[in-house]
C-alpha cells in the first residue's frame, strides 16, 4: 500500500518542505526526503518509519548515528546504495557534531567539556573504545587517536605507542577517555590499572597524564575529578 500518493501535496514531505520550509518536518519526513523513493510496496515515509525504528525510537534520527550499513541493509526495503546513503547521514551528523564541539570546548582543562566532546560519540557504542587525547600545555585539544576497541586492558594495546603518537602530536599533557557500555561509569579494576601503568610511562617522559575520563550513559567518571590523578 502506497500511502504517500493519498496524502494531500501539501502533507507530503518534499511539498511540505518547499511551502513552510525543511524545519516543519518530522525526523520520517525529513529522512523521506533525503531518501527520495520507497519500494514497490513500501512508499518513502513508511520505508522512513521503519529505519528509526532501528535505532532507539525515542532519539529519532540521533537514534541512527551509530548504525552500521548492515544493520540498515537487516531493514525490508533497504538495499545496499540506500543502506550506505544512510550510513553517510550518520557520518555527517557525527561531524558536524565534532566539528561544532571543537569550536566551542577547544580546552579540556575541565572533565566536563571533555566528556561533553565526546559523549555521543562513545555512548551508544556496544563495545568499549579506548581513546588518547593529546593536549599542550594549556590542556588546549591537539587531536586523539584511537588505542584500543574490546576491553580496556593493557595487553591489548602498547603504552609505548601510544606515548609516542603523544610526542609525534607534540602533546605534552593527555586524556585517556573511553565508554562502558552498560551505562554505569564506575570504574573497574582494569581500567584503575590502565590508568597507573600509562600515568607511570607518562612520567618518565615527559607527557603528564591528565585525566581518565570513562563514559556512561549520559554521565560519566573522572579520575581527575575524584582526586586520583
Amino acid at each position: 500500500m502506497n500511502r504517500l500518493k493519498e496524502l494531500p501535496d501539501h502533507e507530503r514531505p518534499c511539498e511540505k518542505a518547499a511551502a513552510c520550509g525543511v524545519s516543519v518536518l518530522t525526523d520520517a519526513e525529513l529522512l523521506a526526503v533525503v531518501l527520495r523513493t520507497g519500494t514497490r510496496n513500501c512508499d518513502v515515509l513508511t520505508l522512513s518509519s521503519r529505519i528509526l525504528e532501528l535505532g532507539d525510537p525515542a532519539r529519532g534520527l540521533c537514534g541512527l548515528m551509530h548504525l552500521t550499513k548492515e544493520e540498515f541493509a537487516s531493514c525490508e526495503g533497504i538495499g545496499s546504495v540506500k543502506a550506505i546513503q544512510l550510513s553517510a547521514l550518520g557520518e555527517i551528523a557525527k561531524r558536524i557534531w565534532r566539528r561544532e564541539r571543537a569550536e566551542k570546548a577547544l580546552c579540556f582543562s575541565v572533565p566536563s567539556d571533555c566528556a561533553e566532546y565526546y559523549m555521543e560519540e562513545l555512548r551508544h557504542l556496544e563495545q568499549e573504545e579506548l581513546h588518547a587525547v593529546f593536549l599542550d600545555s594549556r590542556m588546549r585539544r591537539i587531536g586523539d587517536r584511537v588505542i584500543s576497541r574490546g576491553t580496556v586492558d593493557s595487553s591489548v594495546f602498547s603504552v609505548r605507542d601510544v606515548l609516542i603518537a603523544a610526542l609525534r602530536a607534540g602533546a605534552v599533557q593527555m586524556i585517556l577517555i573511553h565508554n562502558h557500555p552498560s551505562g554505569d561509569p564506575s570504574p573497574s579494576a582494569q581500567d584503575s590499572a590502565v590508568t597507573e601503568q600509562v600515568r607511570q610511562a607518562g612520567e618518565l617522559t615527559g607527557i603528564r597524564l591528565a585525566d581518565h575520563i570513562i563514559i556512561g550513559d549520559t554521565t560519566y567518571y573522572s579520575f581527575k575529578e575524584w582526586g586520583i590523578l
